[in-house]
């Protein structure tokens, strides 16, 4: 294969103030960096890299035809609209995981109805999530595929009751007549796990929608996506081109593209050494143009590097891991824990504020 280039935004700085012309905003929020990683992948393996200053990164980016990729990292994103409320992106949010299943790797079984569901996803709300994410089908490692109709019983009257009191409320689903159902019912943001894969009518009913929809990154299907999952070259860019491809897929479909959200789709199919290269390369997402979603919560990994933690025992890894992506850049965290990652979220919210009060 022909070589490849990546742009990494690297050398964060706490803040611009007498820095001008040397350092760049990340994707207009709370960060900036002094200098972008340009990596040559080659024969499926990281053939050179180079770092590159600030005052030199656009005219490099030009010259590896990669203009779009540095306007991409430095360009705002825009706030989404989901029914009568606006989430602004120049800022981390928090979103709020409710799941009306039995066998969620982390909360199965854990409402005895949906108005128990629809009360958690409240309290989630009033603890400062800004999207309550509500899913009827587990997607877990080995997890079997769930009927449509039943997963329309599931989710509907959740999204319902959390819309009327108007909260914005993401669907979570792989199937188009549950967004349909969903979107409907009130819900404004789809998330769909397979990145519209799995229902080829799914992008053209989110295109007719036209809501926000995240496309996440995933190997395989659920019942086998942990079985030994393997990639050609260093997992981050082939994430990284994988995403390219279904946005641009999004796209043609009618899908405007500042309404689409990426997702690395941390634990879908990669080992904990995948996770790991992930999180730590994450900011090379942002080369793509859209905002990041970042989905680590209670996962497996945290278990595996704290001597097989319990799901109920990994709160600490899980704040962690959601500082980690703060601190390069992603816009929503989807979190179980709403409450303790908000008081994450505004103490580094504060350190930040801090940072860029002129001294």
């Amino acid at each position: 294969m022909p070589e490849r280039h990546y742009l990494r935004p690297t050398g964060f700085v706490d803040a611009p103030f007498g820095l001008d012309g040397k350092v760049a905003r990340l994707a207009g929020g709370l960060l900036w960096f002094s200098a972008i990683e340009i990596v040559t992948v080659a024969d499926d393996r990281v053939a050179r890299l180079e770092l590159v200053p600030i005052s030199d990164a656009e005219a490099a980016a030009e010259r590896l035809g990669l203009t779009s990729t540095w306007r991409n990292l430095v360009a705002p994103r825009a706030a989404l609209t989901l029914g009568s409320r606006t989430v602004r992106l120049d800022q981390p949010q928090v979103v709020g995981i409710v799941n009306a299943t039995p066998d969620s790797f982390s909360d199965g079984g854990r409402f005895a109805g949906a108005g128990e569901a629809a009360e958690a996803g409240h309290v989630m709300a009033s603890s400062g999530a800004a999207i309550v994410d509500v899913g009827g089908e587990s997607t877990r490692p080995g997890a079997k595929p769930v009927w449509e109709g039943d997963e329309i019983e599931r989710v509907v009257p959740i999204v319902r009751s959390l819309a009327a009191s108007g909260n914005a409320v993401s669907i979570d689903t792989r199937k188009a007549s549950v967004m349909e159902a969903a979107l409907g019912a009130g819900a404004a943001m789809v998330n769909d796990v397979s990145a519209l894969t799995f229902d080829p009518r799914s992008a053209e009913v989110v295109a007719k929608a036209g809501c926000p929809i995240v496309l996440m990154h995933h190997l395989g299907a659920p019942e086998t996506m942990q079985a030994a999952p393997r990639y050609d070259g260093p997992v981050l860019f082939a994430v990284y081109d994988w995403l390219e491809a279904r946005i641009a897929a999004a796209v043609a479909a009618g899908i405007a593209r500042d309404r689409i959200i990426v997702d690395p789709g941390i634990g879908f199919g990669k080992t904990v050494q995948h996770n790991l290269q992930l999180l730590n390369g994450l900011a090379l997402l942002h080369g793509l143009g859209c905002p990041i979603m970042l989905g680590a919560s209670r996962k497996r990994m945290i278990g595996a590097l704290s001597g097989e933690a319990g799901v109920d025992e990994r709160l600490a890894g899980s704040i962690a891991l959601a500082v980690k992506g703060m601190d390069q850049g992603a816009q929503l965290h989807r979190v179980h824990d709403v409450a303790e990652t908000m008081q994450a979220l505004r103490v580094w919210r504060g350190l930040r504020d801090a940072a860029l009060a002129p001294l």
